[in-house]
């Protein structure tokens, strides 16, 4: 057993899961997760909002399915895993993001193919009895142009060292993991391809970050890595972009769950002062019924999508890319509303409107931020564009 994975298999206080989950329909994790957002979730938002880390909420949503549901060893019920964020993030933006780490780590350690990462140490994450989330907002960026990639590896006997420093990781902390890639370098430190692994908490340097408007909750660090060993029981592709290019749709489409979440409770707060405020509400842009349409439209819209999230179809992945730019839009907008709709009263610190106006800007600027959504799409478009024909007019 790699290191790595001997700092998961330790220090959790926690319960074995039992090794099936047929409790797991549909409408038992959809309740389950109900029952979670509206009791304990609701109640701690604000404490999350101020930098708690919900990781009791977050096993309680494990043990409920909320986690694993998307996969294909629980039926890769996508549509049902984007709803359970959604019925999160309509309490806690924040907690509907960590959902969302945990749900691509869960992703990367099934479809990694690797007999060391889909057994106990799956089977642990998904039920919410160890915790993990992503390293790839640096390398989609780098993949996309938009930087160069931070964190670099060279090949040594029986795998690679990697070093380099991120300055943001979320859902992590001591004995806690998370996705990373690195660029393989070769001579004249050129890359010849990328790495993507498990990487372990307890073996990097976690650096605090500075405080975020929103979001604080999150347990987001800088991570530095010095010369760590990444073997063959931590990879999870080797190359990485194929792997990537595979998962790339469902990776960006399991975020529009956080979105649809904070729209959903926006326009809840809008309703919420339908009878007070109503005579004089009218007279604002974004109405409820209005708000509530496009919701209803945008959400089935990311739910037909959810059929098919491993489909690589340049189409199909425009498709993805503009809905998750609309729920980022949807959210910006409905926040925005339910602050003017609720007046003074939405504007105080510890307001629901106040806090979903922050969780908004953050589902706008998460990679892909809407600007590097727009980018990927603008560059698509153009590579699907047919070859002019010549014979124009002289």
């Amino acid at each position: 057993m790699s290191s790595a994975l001997a700092v998961r298999a330790v220090d959790h206080d926690v319960p074995d899961a039992a090794p099936a989950h047929p409790e797991w329909s549909d409408a038992a994790v959809l309740a389950g997760t109900k029952a979670i957002a509206d009791g304990p979730l609701s109640a701690a938002a604000v404490e999350i909002d101020r930098g708690a880390y919900p990781l009791d909420i977050l096993g309680q949503l494990g043990a409920a399915g909320a986690l694993g549901v998307h996969l294909d060893r629980h039926g890769a019920r996508f549509g049902l895993s984007l709803a359970a964020m959604q019925a999160a993030s309509r309490a806690c933006g924040a907690t509907g993001f960590l959902m969302w780490c945990h749900d691509v780590c869960g992703l990367y350690l099934e479809q990694s193919g690797n007999p060391a990462l889909t057994g106990g140490v799956l089977d642990a994450h998904v039920a919410g009895r160890t915790f993990g989330g992503t390293a790839l907002s640096n390398p989609m960026k780098a993949f996309a142009g938009i930087e160069p990639i931070l964190l670099r590896a060279r090949r040594v006997p029986g795998g690679y060292r990697v070093s380099g420093m991120l300055p943001w990781v979320s859902h992590i902390g001591p004995g806690q993991y998370c996705g990373a890639i690195a660029g393989v370098t070769g001579p004249g430190d050129t890359i010849s391809h990328e790495i993507m692994f498990l990487l372990a908490c307890d073996r990097v340097e976690l650096r605090p970050c500075p405080h975020f408007s929103g979001m604080e909750g999150t347990s987001t660090w800088g991570v530095r890595v010095d010369d760590l060993f990444v073997g063959q029981d931590d990879l999870i592709a080797d190359p990485a972009r194929p792997f990537i290019g595979r998962i790339r749709a469902a990776f960006i489409l399991l975020q529009c769950g956080m979105g649809l979440g904070v729209s959903e409770g926006s326009l809840e707060s809008m309703r919420a002062v339908e009878e007070p405020l109503g005579h004089v509400n009218q007279f604002l842009d974004d109405r409820p019924d209005s708000i509530a349409a496009e919701l209803a439209e945008l959400r089935e819209r990311v739910m037909r999508l959810a059929r098919t999230p491993y489909e690589t179809a340049t189409d199909y992945l425009i498709d993805v890319l503009d809905a998750r730019a609309q729920v980022a839009e949807l959210s910006l907008r409905a926040s925005q509303s339910a602050l003017l709709h609720q007046g003074a009263r939405g504007y105080l610190m510890s307001a629901a409107p106040q806090r979903r106006i922050r969780e908004a800007h953050f589902v706008a600027i998460v990679t892909p931020a809407i600007k590097h959504l727009r980018w990927e799409m603008a560059r698509l478009s153009r590579e699907t564009l047919p070859a002019a024909t010549g014979g124009g007019r002289a």
